[in-house]
């Protein structure tokens, strides 16, 4: 991670995750025993005591992130709804592409699919498709709307250049999103998923083992 200017008298600094995501960590010297995390304006914020060092810091901003990932994937499950079938994600796309695409994004193909395991979703311009991976369906609607929404971008830009995150500009999940598909690919990558269970609503707290 890339660690941002300071804060001021709240003692706060911002991380930029590997695929440009910020992550909001205040100190506080109140907060002795406990660490939190939670959403504001579409940031994700980790609350951490002052005398954290850099590697407590990051250890901890790490594990927040994947626990408001699994917190995120219980409230999908609780009951909202999601395109179930590639016929419901095919017209989906189509809503989303005349919401904030200008209807311009018009993909010939778009399926549900297990075999991508390093992905969340991929496009081929040249023939208009576009596949989501399998993982993304206990996700909450935002996160899978954005990566929709990023591959329906691939087929007007294929890069990833400034057009291309212009064209995302319109959709307000975008930072959010991003951000917590980074603490779903952190949490993967270093097996967090067994974690204890949290609450499914509000900030998450986890007691600082000492």
């Amino acid at each position: 991670m890339k660690r941002g200017a300071s804060g001021g008298a709240r003692q706060a600094s911002v991380l930029t995750t590997s695929n440009g995501s910020p992550v909001e960590v205040r100190r506080s010297a109140r907060r002795t025993r406990t660490v939190a995390a939670f959403w504001e304006d579409g940031t994700a914020v980790v609350a951490i005591p002052a005398r954290f060092t850099a590697a407590q810091e990051r250890e901890w901003v790490h594990k927040m992130l994947a626990k408001l990932h699994k917190q995120g994937q219980r409230q999908a499950a609780a009951g909202r709804r999601r395109p179930a079938t590639d016929e419901a994600l095919a017209a989906h796309a189509a809503t989303l592409s005349t919401q904030y695409l200008g209807g311009r994004s018009v993909p010939t193909s778009v399926r549900w699919v297990s075999n991508q395991n390093s992905r969340w979703g991929s496009a081929t311009p040249a023939e208009g498709t576009i596949r989501l991976s399998d993982k993304l369906r206990p996700m909450p609607q935002w996160v899978i709307d954005y990566v929709l929404l990023h591959e329906l971008a691939h087929l007007l830009v294929a890069s990833h250049n400034a057009a291309f995150w212009q064209l995302l500009e319109a959709y307000p999940e975008t930072q959010r999103a991003k951000a917590f598909l980074e603490g779903v690919s952190f949490a993967t990558s270093r097996g967090m998923d067994k974690d204890a269970d949290q609450p499914d609503v509000g900030p998450l707290d986890a007691d600082v083992v000492q």
